[in-house]
């Protein structure tokens, strides 16, 4: 585990837990990190049998352990050994001699599997992930959908990521694996969804409220891509409000290209902590830019929001057509065309090496966006990509650097805004600075603004640097 903004020194990731048996830096609890029942868990598995169950190398040696949950099947009878060699194809169940009373079958381990067979008449999304509960285990979450193909005047999907040919399709359930003992709970998180209340009156003990979801499961809770993304390509044409714009399609919008490994690809949407312009505190949003149809510039922004009480808020800022505000695909042009960065990127893509660029972050700031980009290097033998550049655009200017606050303090022109207030305010020794009423004010607008920067507080950023303008200003009149 690590956090996505930082990094070690030669740009590997920072981890927080690491190791096997896995160690943390912070104060996160651990008790059981084993998982039976994931993603790439597809075959049956016996547990609790004479056999030693391997768990992680030390040194020279393994490390054994044996189940200790209550997940799958007891096996101690020879009829239930006898059926499961049967639906298994596998004659070893029934012969084998490790099995005792306290033997145990798992099946149906992989995680999408196991919910849809308990709950065949739901759809789920393709990105289950995982969370470290408070209690130290390891939980899958899930999104669920209720779907349908024939609500009246909707239009349906062929190409639907999820289920063709559906024209209704609601977020009504998350669903919650134990990674250890495979225990599957589904929570109702839209009760007035109505095809769940008849899924929920036919199957009373199955669905549980979401409030009996423990509090540290439901912060972790999300806006589901697949269905983030549906309702993206649905607006595109949908927010024409003219029937004859609508019918000539002449403002339908496109989600961007972007580039990755040397080819063009459609931007996926990101998970981001930000603040919202106007809004007070941080939170966690889905986002994704949207282009003018066979256009590379930048027409509307959209996000989902994640965190209560706003979950679920989708959230469109279309910006205005007669101004040209730069796409994905029109930054990543302007960084090829800078000579400095593409003569250092070029270098690094030799003899044995490939850059890498990672997913581009457009982030509104006041009337504006900001552009960040990672970059990463990849040596062919070793494959562990290392950050090693952060590329920041914002309006004309474009700069790449080590960190990410070193780009920004670079795009902003941080340090010659201070360097020139020195030289207008008169600062007379290093030591001992005369400072003016104007210069100790423009000063102190100036540290409140880098306060705001390692916050990411953009607006409180530009606002601050906004009054040590006009002091400056001020005072080079007076001059």
């Amino acid at each position: 585990m690590n956090p996505v903004n930082e990094i070690t020194a030669n740009g590997m990731p920072n981890l927080i837990v690491k190791d096997i048996p896995p160690l943390s830096t912070v104060p996160l609890k651990l008790t059981q990190m084993d998982i039976y029942y994931g993603q790439a868990t597809d075959q049956f598995v016996l547990v609790n049998t004479q056999a030693k169950e391997f768990d992680y190398p030390k040194g020279e040696k393994n490390v054994y352990t044996h189940y200790k949950g209550d997940g799958g099947v007891q096996i101690s009878s020879l009829l239930k050994r006898f059926v499961f060699a049967w639906k298994f194809s596998d004659i070893n169940i029934l012969l084998t001699s490790y099995l005792t009373d306290k033997s145990r079958l798992m099946f149906y381990r992989n995680i999408t599997q196991r919910a849809a067979t308990l709950a065949p008449f739901l759809a789920y999304d393709r990105q289950p992930y995982t969370v470290i509960g408070k209690d130290g285990k390891v939980y899958w979450i899930q999104d669920a959908y209720t779907t349908s193909n024939m609500y009246p005047y909707s239009e349906p999907l062929s190409k639907n990521p999820i289920k063709r040919g559906v024209n209704y399709i609601k977020n009504s359930v998350k669903v919650v694996i134990d990674a250890y003992n495979g225990a599957v709970s589904f929570y109702i998180v839209d009760p007035e969804d109505a095809l769940l209340q008849t899924y929920e009156k036919i199957y009373p003990k199955l669905f549980k409220p979401f409030h009996a979801m423990p509090e540290f499961l439901q912060a972790h809770v999300r806006y589901p891509t697949d269905l983030f993304n549906i309702q993206v390509k649905i607006y595109n044409a949908y927010h024409m409000t003219d029937p004859k714009v609508f019918y000539n399609q002449e403002d339908y919008w496109q989600i961007p290209n972007v580039i990755y490994q040397g080819g063009q690809q459609k931007m996926v949407p990101y998970y981001i902590i930000m603040r919202l312009p106007k809004m007070e505190n941080e939170e966690y949003i889905l986002m994704l830019p949207l282009n003018p149809s066979k256009k590379d510039n930048m027409v509307a922004w959209m996000c989902a929001r994640c965190d209560t009480p706003h979950y679920g808020d989708l959230i469109v800022y279309t910006l205005p057509k007669e101004k040209l505000i730069y796409g994905p695909m029109q930054i990543e042009a302007r960084i090829n065309q800078k000579p400095e960065i593409s003569a250092e990127l070029t270098l690094w893509g030799q003899q044995g090496s490939r850059v890498i660029k990672g997913n581009q972050l457009v982030i509104p700031i006041k009337n504006s966006f900001i552009y960040v980009e990672p970059v990463y290097l990849q040596s062919e033998q070793g494959q562990i990509p290392e950050l090693k550049r952060v590329i920041v655009a914002f309006k004309d200017k474009i700069a790449m650097r080590r960190t990410l606050d070193e780009a920004l303090q670079a795009v902003f022109n941080i340090a010659s805004s201070r360097e020139k207030a020195a030289q207008i305010t008169g600062i007379q020794s290093a030591n001992k600075p005369v400072l003016s009423k104007d210069a100790k004010a423009a000063l102190k607008h100036y540290d409140q603004a880098l306060q705001f920067l390692q916050k990411e507080n953009w607006a409180g950023f530009g606002k601050e640097m906004q009054q040590v303008k006009s002091i400056l200003s001020e005072m080079s009149q007076e001059e």
